[in-house]
């Protein structure tokens, strides 16, 4: 059961974002030269799905910020700073995330971040735990 007290997702705005998110071509070079993101919409979540391959869960994080999710990776061969490799990516939604229910899983080289349409979050920004 949904919780009274929960925004709705704003269904026009997302579906406008959606919209742009795939249709942009820094989509595209994103995807190029940091890492693969694509998102999925199921009646009760948003999935945010990150293709990568080569990283372990240690050397990822994701945070939400009001309206911004951020997916960082940073791989360190072994310690020397010129192997020092981080990727980012931004996605910034039409709406407040920091209200929603976020959680992450980090299996096979794929990392999805679900959003929750109905449960309510901390309000808060924050670290994403990763499972």
């Amino acid at each position: 059961m949904a919780d009274k007290n929960v925004q709705p997702f704003d269904i026009k705005a997302m579906e406008k974002w959606l919209e742009n998110f795939f249709l942009d071509p820094l989509t595209s070079y994103m995807d190029e030269i940091a890492f693969r993101v694509d998102i999925f919409e199921t009646e009760t979540e948003i999935i945010v799905e990150a293709l990568l391959p080569g990283y372990e869960r240690s050397h990822l994080s994701v945070y939400v910020e009001d309206n911004v999710l951020t997916i960082s990776a940073n791989h360190k061969p072994n310690q020397e700073a010129y192997n020092h490799h981080t990727r980012t990516r931004k996605m910034e939604f039409p709406c407040s995330i920091i209200n929603k229910q976020i959680h992450a899983v980090f299996q096979n080289g794929i990392l999805e971040v679900i959003l929750s349409k109905t449960t309510p979050g901390t309000g808060k920004n924050r670290k994403i735990a990763i499972s």
